[in-house]
């Protein structure tokens, strides 16, 4: 990866990480390459004849610059490793074993307090409720597992862990969870949107270990919602999630 990092801290800010900055740095350069071969004018080339000179077949070559160097993606949702097993990182383990769990490596966790709750992560609340929800953990992670649920039908007080391709992915039966832990994304995600629009507890990015299928599990959605300039300030807003004994 470090052969295809370029530095570009000229905006005074320091640079992203460094895919993110390979990435930016090859558009630019993509950019620059067809607007000087189209000879428009900069409003034309936005506006007009970028559609056709940036083609897929050039972001197909930027990630397959990517992929040359011996570098996989990591992966969130388990269904897109699945289908593009060449460019993702190992998925040994994957989600189909009934003793999975997330294990983020900053996951925050606590003894069992006098509640009888062994605090095993924390994330971000997207909407300050009275009570903490409680229920009962459901690691959503494929399309066949949303069929499925579609079919049967989704349990009572279901909390599903899913990844942050979960707006999309659970967006049939989302309105059935009783809370959401999502392990990507911010509240102000797509995913942080729905619940809050369905009235659903939900903590993203959430940093959690050791939760299984089936674990009763709380989210303390009596924590302060994070705010979006939070984010920006680095400011730590967390509520925590418990597996209950």
């Amino acid at each position: 990866m470090s052969k295809l990092y370029i530095d570009n801290d000229r905006y005074g800010s320091p640079p992203a990480l460094p895919l993110v900055e390979t990435v930016h740095n090859a558009m630019k350069d993509l950019v620059r390459r067809r607007l000087a071969e189209s000879g428009d004018s900069w409003a034309s080339f936005v506006f007009d004849s970028s559609d056709t000179l940036i083609t897929p077949a050039d972001i197909a070559a930027i990630e397959q610059r990517i992929l040359a160097t011996g570098y996989r993606f990591a992966w969130s949702s388990k269904l897109s490793a699945r289908d593009r097993p060449d460019i993702y990182a190992s998925t040994e383990g994957g989600g189909d074993d009934p003793d999975f769990s997330f294990e983020h490596p900053q996951a925050v966790t606590a003894p069992v307090d006098s509640e009888g709750r062994e605090q095993r992560g924390i994330g971000d609340n997207v909407v300050r409720r009275e009570q903490n929800v409680r229920g009962t953990a459901r690691y959503i992670r494929n399309s066949e597992g949303v069929i499925d649920l579609m079919k049967n039908g989704v349990p009572a007080k279901t909390i599903a862990i899913i990844d942050d391709s979960g707006g999309t992915l659970t967006a049939p039966i989302l309105e059935h969870f009783a809370g959401v832990i999502c392990a990507g994304g911010t509240v102000r995600s797509h995913l942080g949107i729905l619940t809050r629009e369905y009235g659903i507890p939900c903590l993203m990015n959430a940093r959690i270990s050791g939760i299984r299928e089936g674990d009763t599990v709380e989210l303390e959605t009596t924590a302060v919602a994070r705010t979006a300039e939070s984010y920006l300030t680095g400011k730590e807003m967390t509520a925590r999630v418990w597996r209950v004994a």
